[in-house]
């Protein structure tokens, strides 16, 4: 968890973080989870984000910072995963006693403890399910924006219905990780914005509101605990009383929407339309801003942050940095500069010379294996050195743009 003060010339005042495995060791998580042994179902205990967020408030109460200061403050919060607030939960938010830590006084609210996270791919057949339910993966994608995915809290909720509805009966809200925090700091449940609503498999992405088939499929009763979604800049009110009672928060201090990660670093990047940001990660991230978007069943389209009359477009290639370090190590002695000095010797476009490379099962396409073609379209069995490093590139780059401009994506010439 991360907390970041900014004045208003964006100068950075105050920035601080809490790890949950090395601060919170009683919850005994791995990277902040639970890997279950199925090796498919990944949670994290709810209680662990409240405590943490505790914990990150009295470190800065302790280092002086003056929270009567802040005007306003929202969040991002790791798209997908869930939260189910019990039954009742709602007069404990609103009432919690700023004498006692926060997690003290919601221990009881949560009719889940372990949410289900965006790593988890527990939900194999709730996906086939929706899909089948809406007349196939094409169109849930038009509807909603992606295809059904298994981390997609629509298919996640389906799961819990399924298999626990005594739970499910008790749930009065469910949030997302987003609308959860931002429920923390405005002392009643806070409605879930468009661009991270976008990321369930329920929401309709061009009308911005519950899609009646989509709910239909996954649990009854859904519309009621979901809320109604709202912009993602939305003002939703004040701090709750317990933050001013507590730490000195002036109790004019507004929540403004929180969102998912994803939307928020659309924002943060300050993206406009035509932009294009690519993350090179494990996994590499495509954010783009569209106005024009057209749903396909690779990738995803989410109402944009910014501006609620557009879409970000986001396409994700599990086949990233370690493939590139992988061919960094065979051809260049795993070193970038002689990686980068191949790379430099050989033409744009390597005379004709192209590579598929996928070391894992890739999500965009599902595809797996080393595919060398020459000039002449023939597949062959490898590539001198640097012709190797250029496909490579040039193939993973290509492949971004080809699925990029199928979502919608304008590459202006």
């Amino acid at each position: 968890l991360k907390v970041i003060a900014i004045d208003e010339q964006l100068r950075v005042i105050y920035e601080d973080n809490v790890h949950f495995d090395k601060d919170l060791p009683e919850f005994k998580t791995q990277g902040g989870v639970y890997i279950h042994s199925d090796r498919l179902t990944v949670t994290s205990p709810v209680l662990m984000w409240v405590k943490a967020l505790d914990m990150i408030l009295e470190k800065m109460k302790s280092s002086g910072f003056d929270f009567s200061q802040v005007r306003a403050l929202s969040g991002a919060g790791q798209q997908h995963g869930s939260v189910y607030w019990k039954k009742g939960s709602i007069q404990m938010l609103k009432n919690a006693s700023p004498e006692l830590p926060l997690h003290q006084s919601l221990k009881g609210c949560f009719s889940v403890s372990n949410s289900p996270i965006w790593m988890d791919s527990s939900t194999a057949s709730q996906c086939s399910a929706l899909e089948k339910a809406v007349g196939g993966a094409q169109h849930l994608a038009r509807i909603t924006g992606s295809r059904a995915y298994e981390r997609f809290t629509g298919n996640q909720i389906a799961k819990i219905y399924s298999q626990n509805p005594e739970v499910y009966k008790q749930t009065e809200r469910i949030s997302l990780v987003s609308s959860f925090a931002a429920s923390l700091f405005l002392g009643t449940y806070a409605p879930i914005d468009y661009s991270d609503g976008s990321g369930m498999n329920l929401l309709q992405i061009w009308e911005k509101v519950w899609s009646k088939s989509c709910l239909d499929a996954c649990a009854p009763g859904l519309e009621e605990r979901l809320g109604c979604p709202v912009p993602s800049h939305s003002v939703l009110g004040t701090i709750s009383p317990y933050y001013s009672q507590r730490y000195g928060f002036s109790p004019d201090c507004k929540i403004v929407a929180f969102t998912g990660d994803n939307p928020a670093s659309l924002a943060g990047m300050r993206l406009q339309e035509g932009d294009i940001a690519i993350s090179l990660g494990t996994s590499d991230t495509l954010f783009l801003w569209i106005q024009e978007p057209t749903p396909a069943l690779e990738g995803h389209i989410l109402c944009n942050p910014v501006d609620s009359q557009t879409y970000m477009a986001l396409l994700c290639f599990k086949n990233g940095s370690l493939m590139r370090e992988r061919i960094r190590n065979d051809c260049a002695s795993g070193s970038w500069d002689e990686f980068s000095k191949a790379l430099s010797s050989t033409v744009a476009g390597n005379n004709g010379n192209l590579g598929f490379y996928f070391d894992v099962m890739e999500i965009t396409p599902e595809a797996v294996g080393i595919h060398r073609f020459n000039k002449d379209s023939q597949k062959v069995s490898g590539f001198p050195k640097e012709v190797e490093i250029r496909a490579l590139i040039e193939g993973q780059f290509m492949a971004k743009r080809i699925h990029a401009e199928k979502l919608g994506y304008k590459v202006c010439k």
